[in-house]
């Protein structure tokens, strides 16, 4: 069996008296695509940030490629292979794509952002930077200011953005949010494309694309996972369903 690229094990983690993250354990395989869904305020976005290393855990432990990365700082796991997204977009509109994504591209070589423009036109910065944007199908709107961009384009850069820095791991917080049916049947085509590449801890809403993508599900309800499993052991389980009830419509048939 292979070992796990991410290990969470017994995560802790409280506001005043409410438990966010309750006794949290899950595992993240190489190449995999792991869902966490859950009904607003499951606890999803916390346990990202306790990943990615924005929020300190109280307790329990992270593991990541075999080493124990509980204590370190978000730039440090970075630097390790972790990169993630957020829910709202979060790129430069002044930039164009290509500068966006260089920006990356420096930023994991722990280069200054002071010379920033004139480094953007380095070829050591353009051609990851170009790649990257290749990957989610926008190389031919690299000298286009984020700005201009759609909602989905934007989406799609954020994602270039990550993969700029040569993660071993994609965390992504709804990649899908605020994107319509054609910008997200393009964006679930992309993380397609990506599957198997990169493991990928994925929390997104949208249930058809959770089902379209997942290699394995967890469900998380008021900071605990109840349930972790393949699809079609997700979709089938009663107290899955249960917590979706009136919140979100999961799936009876398998999505394309």
């Amino acid at each position: 069996m292979t070992d796990p690229l991410l290990s969470l094990r017994n995560l802790r983690k409280r506001f005043g008296g409410l438990a966010v993250t309750d006794d949290v354990s899950l595992d993240v395989a190489p190449g995999e695509i792991h869902a966490v869904i859950g009904p607003n305020g499951a606890g999803k976005t916390t346990l990202i940030n306790e990943i990615s290393g924005v929020l300190r855990v109280d307790g329990g432990r992270i593991e990541f490629g075999g080493r124990d990365i509980t204590g370190l700082s978000m730039p440090r796991r970075a630097r390790l292979g972790l990169a993630r997204s957020f829910q709202i977009t979060s790129v430069v509109p002044a930039f164009t794509a290509l500068e966006n994504t260089a920006l990356a591209v420096q930023a994991g070589a722990g280069s200054s952002f002071r010379f920033f423009r004139p480094a953007a036109l380095e070829r050591r910065l353009n051609e990851p930077a170009l790649a990257a944007l290749d990957q989610v199908g926008l190389a031919g709107r690299a000298h286009t200011p984020a700005g201009a961009m759609s909602h989905g384009e934007k989406r799609q850069l954020e994602l270039a953005i990550a993969l700029a820095t040569q993660p071993r791991l994609l965390l992504l917080d709804e990649p899908l949010a605020g994107a319509g049916p054609e910008e997200t049947e393009r964006l679930i085509g992309i993380l397609r494309g990506l599957k198997s590449r990169y493991a990928i801890l994925l929390v997104e809403h949208d249930m058809q694309a959770v089902f379209a993508l997942a290699d394995r599900i967890s469900v998380l309800v008021y900071g605990r996972v109840i349930a972790t499993g393949e699809p079609d052991a997700i979709r089938g389980n009663a107290e899955v369903r249960a917590a979706y009830l009136g919140e979100d419509d999961i799936p009876l048939a398998g999505a394309a």
